[in-house]
């Protein structure tokens, strides 16, 4: 079934309406995450001024997770509608979620050095997320053969956030246990707003990622759909799908 919302014409017009006030909300809140962080936020008592990297690096590990759980929801409503939205969504959203994971593990390798004396260890939650930077990349590799199978593996690899989010529960890490959870928060409210603000301007980021790759997918379709019908000939030989880069040649 398809949803009037879902409609290209619909995505192209909303997109265009709201992706400045995006791109404008995105910076304004980054702007005032890197000035509290930065001024406002007191050094930390054991860690000194190299904790600051926390500010963008818990944020990206959110987002990693996040957007791994939103791609799962997508491919199972894809699964079962078949709606190509949902597997462009999965699509996108493997590209910035690998991004996010890389760029979790680099700033955590960075944050690592001065506390661990080295940049990696076979940490159970280092392992898990560099296992979830793999799995992002196996997603886009088999989305440019079989979108079904490749909704299939992001669902199977769901199995592994549990992994990271408990990880520090249920082994001997180098990492602390959870700062933030449904009972309370052991951070100081000057710490955590900067965090949650910087989380904001990730979503928001991934949000305007997402309306970008959209609305270019769309238009390339549309200017291969003129083209089809200036030369009536094409559409013998080739088949696009509406929501993906892939085109098939079809033998006549």
């Amino acid at each position: 079934m398809y949803f009037e919302i879902l409609r290209p014409y619909l995505i192209m017009l909303c997109s265009f309406r709201y992706a400045r006030i995006l791109i404008g909300f995105c910076w304004f809140l980054a702007a005032m995450a890197i000035y509290l962080s930065i001024w406002v936020a007191p050094s930390d008592f054991q860690q000194g001024e190299n904790y600051r990297i926390i500010y963008v690096h818990v944020p990206a590990a959110w987002m990693s997770l996040l957007i791994y759980i939103a791609m799962a929801i997508s491919s199972v409503l894809f699964l079962l509608t078949k709606h190509p939205l949902f597997q462009l969504f999965s699509k996108s959203g493997a590209k910035i979620g690998a991004l996010f994971t890389l760029f979790t593990l680099l700033t955590g390798g960075f944050w690592g050095k001065p506390m661990w004396g080295t940049f990696w260890v076979w940490d159970a939650r280092l392992t898990s997320v560099l296992i979830l930077f793999f799995i992002y990349l196996g997603v886009l590799r088999f989305q440019q053969f079989s979108v079904d199978v490749a909704s299939i593996f992001i669902c199977i690899g769901l199995i592994n956030i549990p992994i990271i989010k408990f990880s520090v529960n249920w082994w001997n890490t180098l990492h602390q246990p959870s700062s933030i959870s449904q009972f309370g928060t052991s951070i100081h409210i000057s710490m955590l707003i900067p965090i949650l603000l910087i989380l904001t301007s990730f979503l928001c980021l991934s949000g305007i990622f997402f309306i970008l790759e959209t609305r270019q997918i769309i238009l390339s379709f549309s200017s291969f759909s003129v083209k089809s019908r200036i030369n009536p000939q094409n559409n013998n030989r080739k088949q696009v799908s509406f929501y993906t880069d892939n085109r098939s040649s079809k033998s006549t």
